[in-house]
This record gives structure tokens, sequence and C-alpha cells, in this order.
């Protein structure tokens, strides 16, 4: 990467880089939560507490009580920033309180409030009428603003206001281009440069010609996975819009970079994955990886043709179809996300991305998520709302005009003048960190707001030329899916649910709405209603969001469920839904001892595959889990009474499963089985250590460090290698602390440990001239660890005597 960039992509790389706990420590936000100020008295801002709030067109900024980022429980804006020559100036000054809006004081939330009054004063007259403290005294001052209109009811769609805030940024876009003073990320560069291609302007033509040519030459060697999913996506858009073929090679190398840098089980993380296909540091990430899909369909679309570029679109529309119906999007290779409707714009992406690839079962699910997350849900987004933000509408139009008008109408409209300065540019909002700095800060996000609003000219693929594969939604589902949405905040998640009857509750179960379901069952697990008939009747209901709101409820109801098991026991056993038998299976281990009658059923069906339903085993996953994790599976304490052979032949099949977290399930099964009764299982158990898992890289290691441990403690022959393969070959992330418990493994061999010493002191070697990636001073202290091994071994005069996996 050339200078122009390095200073920008460092500050990138900083704020993204989650696992340097050391470098976050030092910088985070205050973990006790801040003390609300009272600016009217004199109070100071509480220290730490940094953020503050761009005021829209006005040319303030303001800092905002938040309280895990929400405002609502503010009633001052202090104000922090006034621009010279802005509409504040001469009105506003630093230091000034704002108190209300229109002659009277905040009530619910000062945020939302002074973004709604600026919406109005922008749609009609101009004047933003304003409760000012200064000095002591109350009055009311208006600040003038520019007249832009009102949205329209299906905004951005046949709405003149948005036409105007497209065309004012994109002239600020191309004034920014133009200076050689502008110096972007990668990502906002590539953003900018898809705005004025979106605009279909073509005096923009040239400006987005010198950035395809910047593009085409781009190179990354870390978060190569962030960077080129919009980086590609330019090319791509640049491609089949001008026809310029000039870019080709350069768009057909990055793609192909990035689809062979996959991993084996189609995803992605901050970098591409190793020779081996898996991937490093913490795995799997979707708000890359989600993006990076997309860009490659673009790529494809634009001329792009490779068979590898083929499989990595199928890999990774794979992966991503398990969550279709279940919930949002997660953070990498876990479980649905269903406490928000949206994790960090992630639903957004997958409803682009499954339009471009026309599957309308997808678009339809994730944009309706998308539609129904709104308020302060949208907040947040790990490591900052960027994502969460500059998704948001191009997701929620794939559900049509209604949609983004209803949506705009509850949220968007006021969230989006927030963030827009005087001269038309945006610039991230974020919030107050709640663990970490926000890896968005001061980001010109320009580009990301302005395709949203370019989404009526249907110019480039991202804003609509591929028409949507579902039909538009009626405003009557538009607010219906914002209702969804609503009753809900990160401060205060229970009340409003709280507050409805349990008839409204189970009434909620039924919902499409994976979230809307969970919260109900939450609610009424904290209440002490009798509900299990109930519910009883529902796991029984021909609709399929019944059933699953049912299983959701009995799992939390716990022992109370007891009632429920025969009527769970049959939803697992019968019928083909994939993922009923899964909530019916988490049901049955909510409940507990009552449920271990499921316990044969369920080992047999964990030995099954279904490569064309179930092509990742993410029904073995979460059996693997409802059976045997530690202190919540049936198995996860005792192993009595179990038939061994049906025990063998499940624990065979699940240590093979693709996700190392439920590999680890099985370390109770170790734990819980003589090594007599565990001889069988050995050869399962050594494959295990060598074999680590293909995905769930942070959690790989707890079995194959159990396994190695069962293997030294018995000396296993075949144990000695594998400790020696395993502690030359594994995953940098941890390996400090995994280290010394190889070592300790290798030494249990007594002298029959001397003949890996060369291969010993060869790590030692590598070690010590540190590790690509790997902070030096870890690397060192795994050094020291291995040449003390080494000189244990030497010293060691036992000789055990060793089975084999043969014997």
């Amino acid at each position: 990467m050339g200078t122009f960039f390095r200073r920008s992509t460092v500050l990138v790389a900083v704020a993204l880089i989650a696992w340097i706990a050391a470098a976050n420590a030092a910088i985070a936000a205050p973990a006790k939560a801040i003390q609300k100020p009272d600016f009217t008295k004199g109070d100071p801002i509480p220290e730490g507490a940094t953020h503050d709030w761009n005021l829209g067109a006005t040319g303030m900024r303001g800092w905002i009580y938040s309280n895990q980022m929400s405002t609502e429980d503010a009633r001052q804006i202090l104000v922090t920033k006034v621009d010279q020559g802005s509409p504040a100036d001469g009105t506003l000054a630093i230091g000034d309180v704002l108190l209300g809006v229109a002659g009277k004081p905040f009530e619910f939330d000062p945020r939302v409030e002074f973004g709604r009054a600026l919406t109005a004063a922008e749609a009609d007259g101009g004047s933003l009428s304003l409760v000012r403290w200064r000095d002591g005294t109350t009055e009311t001052v208006t600040v003038a603003v520019p007249v832009l209109g009102p949205y329209s009811a299906t905004a951005p769609y046949d709405c003149p206001k948005s036409k105007r805030i497209l065309e004012q940024g994109c002239e600020a876009i191309a004034a920014r281009i133009a200076s050689p003073a502008s110096k972007p990320n990668p990502i906002t560069r590539s953003l900018n440069a898809l705005a004025l291609l979106a605009s279909g302007n073509t005096t923009y033509l040239p400006l987005v010609k010198k950035e395809a040519e910047w593009a085409a030459d781009y190179s990354a060697t870390s978060f190569q996975t962030w960077y080129y999913a919009y980086v590609i996506m330019l090319l791509s858009e640049y491609v089949m819009e001008t026809g310029d073929d000039s870019v080709m090679p350069g768009l057909r190398r990055l793609a192909l970079e990035a689809a062979n840098g996959q991993s084996i089980v189609g995803s992605w993380g901050h970098k591409f994955a190793g020779d081996d296909g898996r991937l490093v540091g913490y795995g799997m990430m979707n708000a890359p990886g989600v993006p990076l899909t997309i860009s490659l369909i673009l790529a494809k679309k634009a001329g792009v043709s490779d068979p590898k570029l083929d499989r990595a679109i199928e890999r990774s529309a794979r992966l991503l179809r398990f969550y279709v119906g279940k919930g949002s999007v997660p953070y990498g290779d876990h479980d649905p996300w269903i406490q928000t409707h949206e994790d960090n714009g992630k639903n957004g992406m997958a409803a682009v991305m499954f339009n471009l690839l026309g599957e309308s079962d997808a678009v339809e699910f994730f944009s309706r998520m998308s539609v129904a997350s709104h308020g302060n849900e949208r907040d947040y987004g790990h490591t900052g709302n960027f994502c969460c933000i500059a998704w948001a509408l191009l997701g929620v139009a794939q559900a049509g005009p209604s949609a983004t008008g209803a949506w705009m109408k509850e949220y968007g409209s006021w969230y989006f003048d927030m963030a827009r300065r005087p001269d038309g540019t945006f610039v991230h909002q974020g919030g107050e960190p709640m663990t970490r700095p926000d890896a968005y800060a001061n980001w010109d996000v320009t580009g990301a707001y302005l395709l949203a609003y370019a989404m009526p000219l249907k110019k480039i693929a991202l804003t609509g030329k591929v028409p949507n594969c579902v039909p538009p939604i009626d405003d009557t589902v538009a607010d219906r899916l914002i209702d969804d949405g609503r009753g809900w905040t990160r401060r205060d998640q229970k009340s409003f649910y709280d507050s409805l009857t349990t008839d409204q509750l189970i009434e909620r179960l039924r919902s499409w709405s994976p979230v809307v379901r969970g919260r109900a069952a939450e609610a009424l697990a904290r209440r002490k209603d009798d509900v299990i008939d109930r519910l009883i009747g529902m796991v029984q209901a021909d609709n399929p969001f019944t059933r699953y709101g049912a299983c959701q409820a009995i799992e939390m109801q716990r022992q109370r469920g007891e009632a429920a098991v025969p009527a769970l026991l049959d939803a697992f056993t019968s019928g083909d839904d994939l993922w009923l038998r899964i909530l019916a299976a988490r049901a049955l281990a909510g409940i507990g001892e009552p449920a271990k009658v499921a316990i044969p059923a369920m080992l047999e069906r964990l030995t099954k595959t279904d490569p064309e339903r179930d092509p990742r085993g993410m029904e073995q996953r979460y059996l693997s889990n409802t059976l045997f994790a530690n202190g919540r599976g049936l198995l996860g304490k005792s192993l009595d009474g179990v038939d061994r052979d049906h025990l063998y032949s499940a624990v065979r099949a699940g240590l093979q499963n693709q996700d190392g977290r439920a590999r680890s399930a099985y370390v109770t099964v170790y734990d819980n089985l003589s090594f007599e009764e565990l001889k069988p299982l050995l050869p399962a158990i050594h494959r295990a250590v060598v074999e680590p898992s293909p995905s769930g890289i942070m959690f790989a290691d707890g079995i194959r460090l159990a396994g190695l441990n069962l293997l030294a403690k018995h000396h296993v022959r075949e144990g000695l290698d594998a400790g020696m393969q395993y502690a030359k070959k594994q995953n940098h992330w941890g390996s400090q602390k995994r280290i010394p418990t190889i070592m300790t493994a290798i030494q249990s061999y007594g002298t029959h440990a001397q003949a890996v010493i060369p291969q010993l002191e060869q790590l030692a070697d590598v070690l010590e001239k540190g590790e690509p990636g790997f902070p030096k001073p870890l690397s060192l202290q795994k050094a020291k660890n291995v040449r003390e091994t080494i000189e244990q071994i030497k010293a060691s005069s036992e000789t055990p005597p060793l089975i084999s996996l043969k014997g």
C-alpha cells in the first residue's frame, strides 16, 4: 500500500484489531456508568466521556448524556462546537446548553427531539426554534437552516428532498476527490466514488475513472477482507456502468485473491485464510465476509469468470442461508443472533447479497429484519455502528418504497439529517462507546449515506439496477414491521414486554420475527403464570412460527416445562423441519432431568448427516451442545445409563463437526468415562487433536488440549507426535497460554520424548526469531518454555510403558 493511504489504514487497523487487549484497555471508555451532569449548574462533561454528536446542518456539535448508548435519559445538549459561518454561528456558542425545542423542554430524548425538529424546519420555513440556556438565562432562539422540503411518504423514492441531498452531497464528494489534501481510507474512498457513479451524473465520470484506476492497483497485506470488499465493489460497478475494461486485470486479480483467501467452510476473517484453508486470529467475521461476497457476485456480473470465484460465492451463500428465518447474521460462526433485529448491518448486507443472487426467501426475511431494526438497535455495532447505518436503507429498500418510507419516518429521517453537515457531507455519528473506542470516529461517511438517497435512480447494482426479486410490501405490513422493532433499548430491555398481558405475549410467540418471539419467551419466563398447556398446544400447531415460538418459550420455562416433553419429543422425531428439531432439542435440554427420555433419539440423530439440506452439520452442532455441553447439556454431568454403542457412534460423529465449539462440548465425555470405556474412542480422540476444526477457530483448542492431555496421561504412543505437531502448527491467538500445556504433555513421555528434541529445538529457533503478526515478547515467552522443556526431557530418567492406537 502506498504512503497515500498508510496513515488512514493504520488508524482503521488499530481500531479494528479487537484482540490487542492491552491497547483496548488503555483507551477504552470508562468501565463505570457515567453520572448524568447538569450543565446549568456548572457540571463538567464526565471524565472519559468524550463523544459528542453532529447537530445536522446547524453547524454545531453537542454532548448528550448516554446510558448504554441510549440518550433517552438526557434532557440537555451541551454545545461543544460551532462552525464559523454556519447557520448557528452568532446565535449559539460553545458552552451554551440546549434545553428544548419549539419553546418546550425536552421530554423523552433530546437527540431524537432535536433531530425531528431539524427535519421539520428543513421541510418548511427553515426556522429551528431552540430553548437556549446561557449564563443563567433561559430564552428561545432561532437558527435558520436551508429549506429542503419534506421527506415523502416513500422516501427516498419520489422524494424531492432526497434528490437535493444526493445532489448536494455528490458536489461535496467531487470537490474532496479533486483535492490533493483528501486522504480517505479505502472503504470510504470506494463508497464515495460509488455514490458519484450511482448519481447518474456523467460529469463525475472522469473523477470516478480516476478512483477506479486507483482501485485497480490496490493491494493490502492486512485487513484485506475489509478493504478488498469495497474496492472490488467499486471496480465491478464501474466496469458494468461504463464498459471500461482497462481496469479488468486489477478487478480479476483482486477478486481471485479474495476467492482464494476464503476458508474451506466459506468464511473470511480479518485476513485471508492460511494455506491449510483455516482462518487465523479468532476466526470467522461476517462484517467483512458478507460485503466481500457481494463484491465477488458483482465481479462475476462484471465479467470475471473463474470456477474459484463461483465456488467462493456458493460457499459463502451456503453458510449464510442457514440464518434465513432464524435470526440476524451473527458476528462469526455463531448461533443466529436474536437479541435485536440487526447485528451491525449484516442483515442489510445479506438482503442486498441474496437479491443479487435472486433468492427470494432470504431477501424477504433479511429485508424485513432490516425494517424492524431502528432506534437504539441501530446505535450499536461492534467497534462502532458504521456498518449498521451504511447498510440500513439498502437492506430496507429490498422490501420496497413503503418499507423505506416507514423506516425513514420512524428513524432514518431525523438520524440522517442529524449526521448531515451544512456543506452536504455526512459524518459518522456513532455513540459513547460501551467497551472500546469507536473504530470509525471522524470518518467521512458521505458516500455511504448517499447510496441510500440514490436508490430511486437505480443506476448501479447496489442501488437497485438489479430488480428486487420479492414483491414490495404495502403500508400496513411496513407499519407492522416497524412496530415489531419497538419496546427495546439497551438500557431497558424488559419493561415493555413485562407490561404486556400473558395473552399478548402468547400472541407474540406466533410472530414471524425470531426476535419478537425471543423477547416474549423471556418475559413469560419472568412471570409465574402457568402457560405450559397452552405452549404444548402451540408445539402441535400447523404454523411453523407458532411452533418455533412455543419451543423458544418452553426452553426458558426450564423444569416447569416437564409436561411438554412428549410434544417436544414428537416434534424432534417427526417431520423434516430442521429448525423445529433444533429448537425442540434446545427446549428439552432446557427442561433438564425430566427430558432425558429423549437422549436415545438425540444420540441417533446426532450421527446422521444431510449434505443436501444441512451441508455444514448445524443440527449436529446444536445437538452436541444440548447433549454434552458442560453444565447445561443433558449428558454434561453424567453418562450413567447411556448405551455405550450409541454414545460412541455419536461422539465419533460429533468430533468431526466443522465447528470447534461443538467439538469442545465432548470434553465432558472424556471427563465422565473411565479410560477403559474411552479406549474404543481413542482413534477419534487422536484425530480430533491432529486435525483441527475448520471453523469456530476461537473455540477449537478446547477439545484438542483435552484430547492431548488424555493421550499423554495414559502414554498413548501417537500422542507424542500429535503434541509435537500441535506445538508447531496452531493458531497464534492465545498460543502463549497453550504452549505450556502442550509442553507438559510432551514432557510426560519421559525418555521417549528425547526423540522429538530436534523438533523442539527447531521450534524454539523459529519462536525466537518472532512469528509474523504475533507480538515478539509472547513468541520469546513461548520459546523460553520450549527450551525449558528440552532441558527437563534431557534430565528425565523415567521411561513409562507406552500403548498404541494400533494395539
